[in-house]
């Protein structure tokens, strides 16, 4: 009896190292992605400046929140990366509720978008990695290092995960000058924007302040997976405000929140602040 207790604490003593340990498969995969994209997704604008004739052909107000937020004059970027910590996440109206800590990146040459989620739930740690490459998307979820939750696919996956990366191109304005995006004027603050890609088209309303700032941005070209592994069409909106102005000169929001839009309720499901935000010239 003695020898299978202290055969029980030794592998309890191993588990509890494995999960302290900074080492992860997710995370050694996700690595390995990002470096790989990086080497591929290069523009040939890359060093250039920005120049306020490049975005001419924009609608008005998409033209000011460039120059109100200083990217006239800084280097055109290939790639985009974004770091939260401590956001509050839950993972439907009636799953868990966690801390996260969250890093994104968004490449500009083709759309692709790739984001980590790192995380514990009652001490096990939980791992999230979302993807969009080569008009494919995803989003698993491992926990304890090596045990799949979940890993949803499919096409309704892909546009969700192509409209995301909508919401994000004003963060990095390189996406902007794209062929694969187009914008239609719909009111001095507002913007319609549409992205095609590998035979996938979702578009969605873009609003912004009188002080030119980019606020919301509104879809329904977006599923959210259900508990039953059901995919639903749900008015999805991103939200974005605090904005200040970074050690680059830049002015960039510091709060952001992904709310699904319920015929009830709204269900704030992502409300973080923005920690870090950096680029490759």
């Amino acid at each position: 009896m003695f020898i299978a207790i202290g055969i029980l604490l030794i592998i309890i003593g191993v588990v509890l190292i494995w999960f302290h340990i900074p080492y992860s498969p997710t995370k050694k995969s996700f690595s390995e992605d990002i470096e790989a994209l990086k080497k591929s997704n290069h523009l040939e604008e890359q060093g250039q400046i920005f120049k306020a004739e490049d975005f001419s052909h924009l609608p008005h107000v998409v033209q000011e929140y460039l120059k109100n937020c200083g990217y006239i004059g800084t280097h055109q970027m290939s790639y985009l990366k974004m770091e939260y910590y401590d956001v509050d996440f839950a993972q439907g109206k009636k799953g868990p509720k966690l801390k996260i800590d969250y890093t994104q990146y968004d490449f500009v040459s083709e759309p692709c978008r790739m984001a980590l989620i790192d995380s514990s739930m009652f001490g096990v740690p939980f791992e999230g990695y979302d993807y969009y490459e080569n008009g494919v998307g995803g989003m698993k979820g491992v926990i304890a290092k090596g045990i799949t939750l979940f890993d949803q696919k499919g096409s309704d996956m892909d546009k969700a995960c192509l409209a995301t990366y909508l919401a994000e191109c004003m963060f990095a304005p390189s996406i902007l000058l794209q062929d694969y995006i187009a914008f239609e004027e719909i009111s001095d603050y507002e913007v319609k924007a549409t992205i095609s890609y590998k035979g996938q088209t979702v578009s969605g309303i873009f609003t912004f302040n009188e002080q030119y700032e980019y606020i919301s941005f509104k879809t329904k070209d977006r599923a959210v997976a259900n508990n039953d592994g059901t995919m639903e069409y749900i008015p999805w909106t991103a939200q974005c405000g605090e904005y200040k102005i970074s050690d680059n000169g830049i002015k960039y929001p510091t709060k952001f929140k992904a709310i699904w839009n319920y015929p009830d309720e709204d269900f704030v499901y992502f409300d973080g602040t923005i920690s870090e935000v950096s680029y490759e010239e």
